[in-house]
């Protein structure tokens, strides 16, 4: 069973003395360093300086400079880029400004796991991976709670490492939801597969073969939409308040009937096969060296795929009936 930190278990105070880095104010580093600002600690930003993450650090009250210059003035050193871009900043501009007894922190185990960063053995290497999206973050944290995280250590150089990120995520708010034990290989093969198979691949590709199945029957494609895409928020949110038999109370029991006896009949053995290759895959680093020969490439395949998803009707379908709802733009 999994270890879970909270509150009590963590002191802010071990932080509130260091200089905290953040490299990259995207979707992850400005609701980090916003929380951590709100929490006492002191923040630098390293951006691409003029760019509009620059400008809106700046805009928010937080020093911004260069990823060189920011990691040579912090003692803990967070790494909030893309993946994809994390390799060339850490050896162009973080691993010349790492000083012995430092904190180099990362937020997803990638570039760790799969050897693109190798730091030196005199710093701590620790993640602290909220689970949830940076907006949702920052807002459950002004909202007086916030989402849960994954803490790991993959090299204690202090003797401090754990303490020193649990302090971290009690800064962003983390333990007051809880802090889950981990290791940088479990937290980064589980979330790769969680993506592939169900979070991302999975369900889009579920609703788009049931989609174009309803529609090549003849069913009306707004019909279509409403069915297999549309209506997923409402079983997944109950699915989330309080798990499968949660939602297998909500629903009929047609629904549930249908649920245990055609389910099964689409998530066949076939499909348990593949989840088992693409596990593989992502254990033996196989897509690991894909997605970094894909990026080295310039992101050709990548780019042709987000050009011809765009482009599928359900897309279209969608975008014309959701405009027809107000309530969903807030």
């Amino acid at each position: 069973m999994a270890k879970i930190y909270y509150d009590k278990d963590a002191n802010l105070d071990i932080i509130k003395g260091k200089v905290i880095g953040i490299i990259g104010y995207g979707s992850q580093g400005h609701a980090h360093s916003l929380n951590l600002k709100d929490s006492g600690c002191q923040v630098i930003v390293g951006e691409l300086e003029g760019s509009e993450p620059w400008r809106n650090a700046k805009k928010a009250g937080f020093k911004v400079a260069t990823a060189d210059e920011v990691a040579e003035a912090s003692g803990i050193i967070v790494m909030l880029l893309p993946d994809q871009l994390q390799r060339e900043v850490y050896y162009g501009s973080i691993e010349k400004g790492l000083a012995k007894g430092n904190m180099l922190m990362f937020a997803h185990g990638f570039n760790i796991h799969y050897n693109q960063i190798l730091p030196p053995p005199d710093v701590d290497v620790s993640m602290i991976a909220p689970k949830c999206p940076g907006h949702m973050l920052r807002r459950l944290y002004t909202e007086g709670s916030c989402a849960p995280a994954l803490v790991a250590i993959h090299q204690d150089a202090t003797g401090k490492a754990k303490e020193i990120a649990l302090a971290y995520a009690k800064g962003i708010g983390c333990t007051r939801a809880g802090v889950l034990e981990t290791t940088f290989a479990e937290e980064t093969e589980t979330d790769l597969f969680g993506e592939q198979v169900v979070l991302c691949g999975g369900i889009t590709s579920l609703i788009k073969a049931a989609f174009e199945t309803l529609v090549d029957a003849g069913y009306q494609p707004e019909i279509a939409y409403f069915e297999v895409c549309h209506e997923l928020k409402l079983i997944i949110d109950l699915i989330y308040q309080g798990g499968l038999s949660y939602m297998r109370y909500s629903v009929s029991d047609t629904a549930e009937y249908g649920d245990y006896t055609r389910g099964p009949r689409i998530i066949d053995d076939y499909v348990r096969e593949e989840m088992w290759q693409i596990l593989s895959e992502i254990q033996d680093g196989s897509f690991a060296r894909e997605w970094i020969l894909e990026n080295q490439a310039g992101c050709p395949s990548f780019n042709a795929y987000r050009r011809h998803e765009a482009e599928h009707e359900i897309e279209e379908v969608g975008k014309r009936l959701r405009a027809m709802m107000p309530w969903l733009r807030g």
